[in-house]
């Protein structure tokens, strides 16, 4: 089964920002290569999203609907949802990751549920 991969407008605009900086404060040809590596991470998320970890920071928090996948070191968190991939946030992991993830990510919660199995 192939999955659809849909970037949010905030996903597209963190490939941009990311090739911008890097292409400003190192090289053009560098921006690119990262560019093209996290472009062929995402590609990849239609064939196998449900590869991806949990990340850490939100099962923290009892949260499981997201998962990461990484072209090190930026980290593309994105949720499945039916056969649609939606990329919500690609950024450097060597961020603070809990208030960006909570910024960027809580709002798109509708309710909660544990991580863990029912007893």
């Amino acid at each position: 089964m192939r999955y659809e991969v849909i970037l949010t407008e905030d996903a597209d605009f963190d490939l941009e920002e990311i090739y911008d900086y890097i292409a400003l404060h190192d090289a053009p040809a560098k921006a690119a290569y990262i560019l093209d590596g996290m472009e062929g991470v995402i590609e990849s998320l239609s064939l196998f999203p449900e590869r991806g970890s949990y990340p850490k920071e939100l099962l923290d928090l009892g949260i499981c609907e997201y998962r990461q996948t990484f072209f090190k070191p930026y980290r593309v968190i994105y949720r499945v949802i039916g056969s649609v991939v939606y990329v919500q946030l690609v950024t450097d992991g060597r961020r603070e990751m809990t208030s960006l993830l909570a910024k960027r990510l809580f709002g798109l919660r509708s309710g909660g549920r544990s991580c863990q199995a029912p007893d």
